[in-house]
């Protein structure tokens, strides 16, 4: 029998032959101690030149393709590909793994920078996105990820000058990144004019803002800023692929095989170049370099690394070489000296020394090499070649001896005979052809069985045979040299093989896998000297086996450091090293051959070897001697914990079935109940599939688990009080240090672990999202901090979490089998083990993974538990077969035998250690596991008289062990808890049933007493009263199903599993009588009501049979169900039954007999039923929830006194209804405890207490009835039904705007006007007149006749010299946004300053001068905005924006936080919540803010703002979310309002738990729409509704209604901290008493109310905020009023139209005013200067166009409806009004001579009227065939003519006051006109952007100057051009700020000002004109 081990020798990487220089750059390293750091295949090299040695990095698993260099040039950071690839940081001198970063990219990771102080690393991903990520490297954490680019990035790199900024470069672009908060913004480089637009593939940060790039044309890119500054032209010949920054200067390497070295400015020093040096060659391209000091290092493309000394840099060494790309695949070695020979597809062929690992000869072929042998004396090198051919050389001096070509296809294999006479050559021509060496290569046989190519072949030692193994798997024999094939299998029994290459033969089958065919071995080699082959694979495996291993499947050591296959591998001569190549990465790898030690040394191996010799994994073949697996390990083995549906599955479900259940909503449900229950007390605990669960708190209390609740036990008492939080079964519980804290972790599709206090049953920390399906095993460290614990999932994922923050430290796949324990090492908490099926792992931190290794045992055992010891290299393991293993690190030291069958538990003492087994002995042993000092044995015998409850059988299985005062706990398999006294005694403190379903129920019919049934086989009774204990059990045959009392409560009768029943004494629980009739299960059993003279018997087989009791015959049988019996209920004459089937039938029979009865369904309610356990009838019909596809109501149980129905479903709700439960849908009280589904319920006879089982958590459950009315103010533990309440939440317009409001998104606005035809910039121009006659512009004689050109405008300060307008900077803006925004004024700087927003600016208005400053740094409209009020952080402020996706890229929304004073961002929060951030909120000590997401999920987070970190994040609720704020005082608890939603959240760790508000405890309150959110002292809430009640919450309760604090809705509430008074404020008319602003005290008892004199018939106040003795307030109507609390006086700081958007637009000719007309019916006139509005006029319409006459006497104003209105200035009287036209006024001008008004409107028509005839305003003429509407107007200067643009992107000229059109170009052109805001025309055509293929330019104005033109978009951008600008897409600036929409644009007189007015923003923004100088 061979020995089916792996091997005990080994193998030890002791040379990498190459370098990687293909597809990869700047890989090349020198590190401090003067080492090369650089990698090949997936291996780390670091190379020691002076000393010739190399040391291996091997974490990587696939190839790695990047490297950066920590500053301090110790550590490195590679990054490889793969489908999860990861990033290694790692120690260059011990080769240990600092940290892993994983789980952010795909494909691979391209580039890796780390920053100046090393704290930080970036990468990027090879996705499609290029991910760009930013890591804390220690910590395994992602500070900030984002989109990097559409294309390729090659390189990126830190400003080392600028903190926080990062430069990164790739196809087509560079890009300048900052890094913010969480937020990385890029910004692209301009290219400009300075350089073409190309691909930069390396870059260097320099000082002041420079940066240095290299080009793909060879140029070097100088950039500042983010502009191209200057070119450095043909730096180098093509490509420079590396750049390298040091002290000294840089030095760059390009694809001509250039090094050049410059000085830090960027001035030439020198060129080294390396194709001109001896070692060079005509291709050589530099992928890498790296300047230190007098030193280079240079990598090339072909494998080569160069290194130059400075000043002699015309020798440059030859230090490392290697093939260059394409396949490698040829290998042979010398047969008598240390010589490896390889050739490759890049047509070189190679030889090694392998002692001086060095390249000594290499000799270029004529075509690539495929395959290689070396004769027999070692003369003769043989290559066979891919076209076919093959060569002979000579080894001495590479000379050709022969060359033939007899075969088409490659040749893939060749041999030397051992006795050098022939030459075997196999070639894909599936043939194996012969040659004489002596005859000179004469062909002297060939080989054809084949039917395949030939892969390997192997001669026998006396060279008379041959075998080949071909690509079908088949092996054949030749004999030799004829080629004959050997068919009789007998003559090769005695061949003995000259060497073993094959893959197939019966020596050979353990290399492949068990039951599995695949053919992915490449190479095979055996040195029969050691028994050991070497395997090489397409997985990048080497392995080591024993030979011959003869059974599939067998043992092997495996190494990893090829990334993809290997093609060969080779023992040497004298069997020192195993040569390996690798096919993919074309390197050549030299491993050691370290033969088998004595095992005393084995402790001793060096790190380095047992990281590459990990004992597989995979190869777990049948041993011989594996023990059988015990039963109860085997079961627990295979137990999944799947579930059908998830609880977390339900909000969905839910959310479906709604759709359907819309109608039925509506109708009025029927209440819940008013009583409620409590859990009371808890039969049971899970010992059938966990361990050590079972623990002493800090007080003496005892904490367990069973089924979804933690349980804390007080033996004293005898009571037990529960922690409720989970929502599904808890499957390990471990306990703090202190002993105060547990955390339990749960089943769940995304399990959560609970980390809960067992004093106050309060949840200290929750942590999900890392653990699938369940978690199974927990441990805290030593020090409370850290916690352990291990998934249910496939790979069982170990995760390390620091549990008090929530924040996972590292992850790691842990193993393919189940792990059952996990420990964390007490002295090193950066150690931990776990232990499972057949694995003992020993794991280390490393950022954010871990690294695990097997521990070294013989055979693997299951191991079941294991503990620390006395120091921190001893672990103490207890193994399934009863032995305990004692570990020294990862060595087994030896084994203890310790119990009989497994050991469950073991647990650590000060001096020694305790023991449980199977075996249902408790052992002592001392601190070395040598003696054994006591055993206890758990018997019947030695039970203490006060045990509550008896002992099932003895010895049971014991599964957890504790100890603490004096005791030892032990918790058993049957679910017993008993305590065992140091001297002896046992005391059982709880029981419940053992494992299986518990189904079967009954309670007493007057005694506290109830009695279940179960699948584990027994029969129990339980006392009710509160001694709790079991007082009876019977041992059945089979498990049974149900159980009932007699009506006298003497019998009890018992249906089982197999089809009979027992009635047997309720007391002694001994048979009386016992029937079998039936075949399937009995499910239901039910004594007649009075003298229970009948017995009703249910069985699945759908009967049910009557007995009489007396006579004990059957007396009748119900026929005619067709499906399982489920419930049976009689009335109370005993006449009648009523059965339920599972398909949901409902029968009637008669008693005794069986007759089927059909009853109507009015009688039905009327008759008098004994019991009512159904779960079918109209009377119940309200039981049966919304997703009744998944869950079933199992049982139900009316209480005595008929009012409260309850029942049990397959989610484990316990649910209470008010009887009789009429209607679908009723509401309920619902109460989570049973994890699975509850099987039965059963009220007691007096009503007091519920009792309920659950199926798979074997619970009995007792449940105290609390009726109404006996309400102290508990907390109940139920929740509120599942559909949201049908009350409307309550309507207002305000309210449904703001909920119903899409925000766009400027990036994706699209027109604004309903335009039609194609955009200028892609309309084709006509050809002009002198064009059209052939005479060629520009070809005129110089000499003309003609006039010259006039002025294309006429301009007004014609007398001074004209100066362009160069830039626009933000001067005044006035508006507000207040008409959906809420709570977004606030007072700063103790009332000196104000801070608002509008747009996407933030404003501070100072209110003694008036003067506002800018916040501008966000992209897109500010939503909310929030100060923080904590005095460590003065004048910090957030604004939150709206943005398209979550995705974090630049549109992504955003939260900034920023200085209000300095405009500094402090951070950026880019975020998930798409659509944007509706509410932000700051905590009490100012370090954590809250946002709310308009996303579907109205997702809330919580985030550390300072860091950018996001703590936690959790849907918050269907519907809208308006407000989320902390309370004042806290930082884990806050509150939401929404449309009919009100909830109250704390943080936990990370985790969010939220309750929603309990509206019950008044009468009649309903949940409306909650709009707004304040607080008082002792925990109160205030929220304000849209009825305008404020509800007043005391935690999660409601407790008073202050009723109409407002008559309209309650919009917005303000907590003022220093006196805790609450100001709110709402939409109400004013009146004397009442206004839409009160002051409230502390409790919202008393109030006064301020009026605001605003004139208008609402008011409706948005936002308020208190100051000193001021109240702030901001109204729906776009002002901010300051009003005194002392004399109520009123001051309006801000105004602004209300409602947009603004169309009109005018600017007055000689003053510093304008005039704005909006769609809010108003027009209004404001002062620059004064910065304020001056006067307002309403016209009771909306208005839409605005102009001044040329003497600004008189403004014509343009109305929606078709009319139009001349005021005079000075009087603002009406001058005159005229409505000629239905449809909207869109333009409206004088003509400069102030003789004529045009009228241009929405019906394709402009109107003219004649001023001098007065004001009567008759139209003169029109001008008619305008092919659309209206957009602008101009006249001429000489007021003759009028141009017109038009929504159909025409423009046309016509005649005024005729109204003809002018279509002769020429004439148009020299038309000079008196003003220009036309957006068509040739004049203009520049200003059209490429990007408007949605979105237009809708205004536009050139200066009175006539040189400069500003333009108004869709995308909210004011630019400012040249004028004229006849180019396509001219250069502009852009200037942003505006919502999306601009409407209008002006310039002022003198072009002092522009005036931009917003479509969406309802704001003016007015922009100083900065003119160049003169």
């Amino acid at each position: 029998m061979a020995d089916r081990t792996a091997p005990n020798c080994h193998l030890r990487l002791e040379w990498v032959y190459g370098y990687r220089g293909h597809q990869c750059r700047n890989n090349l390293y020198y590190t401090a101690a003067k080492e090369i750091v650089y990698f090949v295949a997936g291996v780390g090299v670091v190379y020691n030149t002076r000393e010739h040695k190399q040391k291996f990095y091997l974490g990587h698993n696939d190839d790695i393709i990047s490297l950066a260099l920590h500053p301090e040039r110790v550590l490195v950071a590679t990054g490889q590909v793969g489908k999860e690839p990861y990033i290694c940081v790692w120690d260059s001198y011990t080769l240990q793994t600092v940290s892993i970063l994983k789980d952010v990219h795909t494909h691979g990771i391209a580039c890796l920078a780390f920053d100046l102080e090393g704290q930080c690393l970036v990468s990027v991903g090879l996705d499609s996105k290029n991910t760009i990520c930013v890591w804390d490297w220690r910590r395994g954490k992602v500070l900030a990820a984002a989109p990097g680019h559409t294309d390729r990035i090659f390189d990126i790199s830190w400003d080392l000058y600028q903190p926080s900024k990062l430069v990164s470069c790739g196809v087509k672009h560079i890009k300048f990144w900052s890094l913010c908060g969480n937020a990385l913004t890029p910004k692209r480089g301009v290219f400009g004019k300075t350089g073409d637009l190309q691909t930069i593939l390396c870059l260097a940060c320099a000082k002041d803002e420079v940066t240095y790039s290299g080009a793909l044309n060879g140029d070097i890119y100088v950039w500042k800023g983010i502009n191209l500054m200057r070119t450095v032209q043909g730096a180098h010949g093509s490509g420079i692929f590396s750049m390298n920054v040091c002290e000294e200067g840089f030095a760059t390497g390009g694809r001509d095989g250039c090094v050049r070295l410059w000085d830090l400015n960027f001035k030439p020093i020198t060129v080294i170049d390396l194709r001109e040096t001896d070692q060079g060659y005509k291709g050589l391209s530099v992928r890498s370099v790296c300047w230190r000091g007098d030193h280079i290092l240079v990598g090339t493309q072909d494998s080569e690394i160069f290194e130059v000394v400075v000043h002699d840099r015309t020798k440059p060494f030859l230090i490392m070489q290697g093939h260059c790309e394409g396949e490698l695949w040829a290998l042979a070695v010398h047969p008598t000296k240390p010589l490896a020979m390889t050739g490759s597809d890049d047509r070189s062929v190679r030889i090694w020394s392998l002692i001086d690992h060095a390249l000594i000869a290499r000799c270029n072929m004529e075509e690539p090499i495929r395959c290689a042998a070396v004769s027999t004396d070692g003369i003769h090198l043989a290559l066979g070649m891919k076209d076919g051919s093959f060569t002979i050389l000579r080894v001495r001096d590479m000379t050709e001896v022969v060359h033939i070509k007899d075969r088409k296809e490659a040749i893939h294999e060749l041999k030397y005979s051992p006795d050098g006479a022939h030459l075997a050559v196999g070639s894909n021509d599936n043939s194996v052809d012969i040659y004489g060496v002596v005859q000179r290569y004469k062909k002297v046989g060939e080989c054809i069985g084949s039917n395949s190519f030939i892969t390997h072949m192997d001669w026998s030692t006396d060279s008379k045979y041959l075998q080949t193994n071909d690509g079908s798997g088949r092996r054949l024999f030749y004999r030799m040299p004829s080629g004959k094939e050997v068919t009789n299998r007998e003559e090769l029994k005695l061949v003995q093989w000259a060497s073993w290459t094959c893959v197939l033969g019966p020596e050979v089958n353990g290399i492949w896998p068990k039951y599995s065919d695949i053919n992915d071995i490449n190479s095979v080699d055996a040195n029969f000297n050691n028994q050991v082959l070497v395997t090489a694979d397409d997985y990048g495996l080497v392995k080591l086996l024993r030979y011959p291993c003869v059974k599939k499947g067998a043992k092997f050591k495996k190494y990893l450091g090829h990334s993809a296959h290997i093609t060969n591998a080779r023992w040497s001569h004298d069997y020192q090293w195993v040569i390996t190549i690798g096919g993919a990465d074309h390197s050549v790898f030299q491993w050691k051959f370290v033969p088998e030690r004595k095992s005393k040394e084995a402790v001793h191996i060096a790190t380095q070897e047992t990281f590459a010799d990990s004992n597989s994994e995979e190869s777990d073949s049948d041993q011989s001697d594996v023990p059988e697996m015990d039963s109860e390990i085997e079961q627990e083995t295979q137990l999944t914990y799947r579930r059908q549906v998830y609880k977390e599955d339900l909000p969905q479900l839910k959310e479906q079935c709604k759709e359907k259940h819309r109608a039925t909503a509506m109708k009025k449900r029927e209440r819940a109940p008013g009583s409620g229950v409590k859990l009371h007390f808890i039969h049971g605990y899970r010992g059938y599939d966990c361990r050590s669960n079972l623990f002493y708190t800090q007080t003496g209390e005892i904490v367990y688990h069973v089924a979804a609740i933690g349980v804390v036990y007080n033996r004293q008492q005898n009571t037990q009080r529960f922690y409720m939080g989970h929502d599904d079964d808890i499957l390990c519980l471990a306990i703090h240090p202190l002993k105060d804290f547990v955390a339990t972790g749960q089943v769940g599709r995304d399990s959560s672990i609970h980390i809960w206090d067992t004093e106050t049953l309060k949840p200290m920390s929750v942590l999900r999202g890392f653990h699938q399906l369940g978690v199974c095993a927990l441990d805290f460290s030593v020090d409370g901090k850290r916690l352990a614990s291990v998934g249910l999932d496939d790979n069982h994922t170990i995760v390390l979490w620091d549990w008090r923050k929530g924040e996972k430290l590292s992850a790691m796949r842990g193993s393919k089998d189940k792990i059952f324990v996990v420990k964390i090492n007490p002295y090193l908490p950066d150690k931990l083990i776990t232990a499972g099926v057949k694995h003992m792992k020993f794991w280390h931190k490393a950022g954010g993974g871990l690294i695990g290794r097997k521990g070294n045992m013989g055979k693997t055992e299951t191991m079941m538990c294991a503990v620390y010891g006395w120091s921190e290299e001893m672990v103490f393991s207890g193994t399934c077969t009863g032995d305990i293993c004692i570990w020294r690190d990862m060595f087994l030291m030896k084994t203890v035998k310790a119990h009989d069958g497994p050991v469950f538990s073991v647990h650590a003492l000060e001096k020694g250690f305790v023991t449980g087994g199977k075996d249902g002995i408790v052992a002592l042993w001392d601190d070395t596991f040598e003696r054994c000092l006591k055993t206890y044995a758990i018997k019947r015998a030695v039970l203490a008289p006060g045990s509550k409850g008896l002992l099932l059988e003895d010895n049971p299985s014991i599964r957890a062990i504790s100890l603490g005062h004096g005791h030892i706990l032990v918790g058993t398999k049957n679910g017993e808890i008993l305590e065992v006294d140091k001297s002896g005694p046992i005391t059982l403190l709880v029981q419940g049933h053992m494992e299986g379903e518990v189904w079967g129920l009954a309670t007493h019919p007057h005694l506290p007493l109830c009695a279940t049934v179960s699948d584990d086989k027994t029969l129990r009774i339980w006392d009710l009263s509160p001694s709790h204990c079991m007082l009876a059990v019977r041992k059945l045959r089979k498990g049974g199903r149900c159980c009932c009392f007699s009506p006298d409560g003497k019998a009890l009768a018992v249906g089982l599993n197999d089809g009979s029943f027992l009635i047997v004494n309720a007391d002694t629980l001994e048979d009386l009588v016992s029937f079998h009739h039936r075949k399937d299960i009995i499910s239901d059993i039910r004594f007649s009501p009075g003298s229970g003279k009948y017995l009703a018997v249910a069985s699945g087989d759908t009967f049910v049979d009557i007995y009489n009791v007396m006579s004990s015959k059957r007396v009748g049988v119900c026929k005619g169900c067709l499906n399982y019996i489920t419930h049976l209920d009689w009335d109370k004459r005993g006449k009648l039954l009523q059965v339920n089937t599972s398909a949901k039938e409902q029968f009637f029979f008669e008693a005794p007999r069986g007759k089927r009865q059909t009853i109507p369904v009015t009688e039905v309610e009327k008759v008098d039923w004994s019991t009512w356990t159904c779960v079918l009838g109209t009377s119940v019909e309200g039981i049966w929830p919304l997703i009744n596809e998944v869950t079933e109501v199992t049982t139900a149980c009316l209480s005595n006194d008929r009012k409260v129905l309850a029942t049990g479903d397959d989610l484990g709700y316990v649910k209470l209804f008010k009887y009789p439960v009429k209607g679908k849908y009723a509401k309920f009280k619902r109460y989570v405890a049973h994890s699975t589904h509850v099987t039965n319920v059963r009220w007691t006879h007096d009503d007091n207490l519920l009792v309920t089982v659950g199926g798979g958590d074997t619970c009995l459950m007792i449940w105290a009835h609390e009726p109404e009315g006996h309400r102290e103010f508990k907390l109940c533990d139920s929740e509120e039904s599942d559909i949201e309440s049908e009350d409307d939440g309550g309507y207002d317009s305000d309210v449904t705007r703001e909920n119903e409001i899409n925000y766009t998104i400027k990036a994706l606005s699209s027109n604004m006007r309903p335009m039609t035809g194609v955009k200028p910039h892609l309309q084709l121009k006509e050809p002009s007149v002198d064009e059209r006659q052939g005479v060629v512009r520009g070809s005129r004689p110089p000499v003309s006749r003609a006039l010259p050109q006039p002025e294309k405008l006429q301009t007004n300060n014609v007398g001074k010299k004209k100066r362009p307008i160069e830039d626009l900077v933000l001067e005044l803006v006035f508006g507000y946004r207040g008409n959906d925004c809420r709570n977004n004024v606030h007072y700063l700087n103790e009332g000196a300053d104000i801070i608002y927003h509008t747009a996407s600016i933030g404003i501070v208005l100072n209110l003694t001068t008036s003067c506002q400053s800018f916040y501008v740094e966000h992209s897109d409209d500010i939503l909310c905005l929030t100060i923080n009020q904590h005095p460590k952080f003065p004048n910090v402020v957030a604004t939150g924006q709206v943005g398209d996706t979550g995705d974090m890229s630049a549109t992504s929304p955003s939260i900034h936080v920023w200085d209000a004073m300095t405009k500094q961002t402090l951070s950026v929060l880019r975020c998930f919540h798409s659509g944007g951030v509706c509410s932000i909120s700051f905590s009490a000590t100012g370090k954590l803010l809250l946002s709310v997401g308009l996303d579907h999920e109205h997702t809330v987070t919580i985030w550390k703002w300072q860091e950018g970190a996001k703590v936690a994040s959790r849907v918050g609720h269907t519907q809208r979310i308006f407000v989320a704020e902390f309370r004042p005082d806290s930082d884990t608890h806050f509150v939401s309002v929404g449309i009919k939603h009100v909830r109250f959240w704390t943080l936990a760790g990370r985790a969010l738990l939220s309750k929603k508000g309990v509206l019950s405890s008044i009468e009649d309150a309903r949940m409306q729409t909650m709009l707004s959110v304040a607080f008082g002292a002792n925990n109160l809430t205030f929220t304000g509704t849209i009825s305008g009640d404020v509800c007043v919450w005391k935690e999660h309760i409601l407790v008073r209604i202050v009723a109409k604090a407002h008559t309209g809705p309650v919009f917005t509430m303000y907590t003022t901290l220093r006196d805790g008074l609450i100001v709110t404020g709402g939409k109400e008319r004013p009146s004397k008493e009442g206004g839409a602003l009160k002051l409230w005290d502390q409790e919202l008892k008393r109030c006064r109310a301020f009026r605001l004199e605003t004139g208008q018939i609402i008011d409706c106040v948005r936002s308020v905020c208190r100051g000193k003795g001021k109240i702030l307030v901001g109204t729906r109507n776009a002002e901010i009023i300051e009003v005194g609390e002392k004399n109520a006086a009123c001051n309006i700081l801000v105004n602004g139209h209300m409602d947009g958007p603004i169309w009109g637009l005018g600017t007055h000719p000689s003053r510093d005013v304008f005039l704005s007309a909006a769609e809010d019916g108003t027009v209004r006139l404001w002062d620059i200067p004064e910065k304020k509005m001056l006067n307002k006029v309403n016209l009771g319409h909306p208005a839409r166009t605005i102009s001044y006459s040329p003497e600004g006497d008189m403004v014509a104003i343009g109305m929606k409806n078709g009319e139009f209105i001349i005021l005079l200035v000075a009087s603002l009287k009406i001058w005159g009004k005229k409505r000629d036209r239905r449809s909207p006024i869109q333009d409206i001008r004088f003509s400069p001579n102030s003789c004529y008004l045009a009228v241009g409107s929405t019906e394709s028509a402009v109107d003219f009227y004649d001023l001098t005839l007065g004001p009567q305003l008759n139209r003169i003429n029109c001008c008619r065939d305008i092919p659309s509407f209206v957009m602008q107007m101009d006249f001429s200067a000489d007021s003759a003519y009028v141009q017109i643009s038009t929504g159909a992107y025409k423009r046309l000229v016509y005649e005024v006051p005729s109204g003809k059109q002018v279509t002769e170009q020429s004439h148009i052109d020299r038309i000079t006109w008196a003003t220009w805001t036309s957006v068509l025309g040739d004049e203009v055509i520049g200003i059209w952007s490429r990007n408007t293929d949605k979105a237009d330019v809708t205004c536009a104005c050139v200066s009175h100057s006539g040189l400069n033109i500003v333009t108004g978009d869709d995308f909210g951008m004011v630019k400012l051009f040249d004028f004229p600008c006849p180019e396509k897409f001219a250069k502009h600036k852009r200037f942003l700020g505006h919502s999306a929409h601009l409407t209008n644009v002006r310039f002022t007189n003198g072009d002092r000002f522009v005036v931009s007015a917003g479509g969406d923003d309802r704001s003016l923004f007015v922009w100083r004109c900065v003119h160049a100088p003169h």
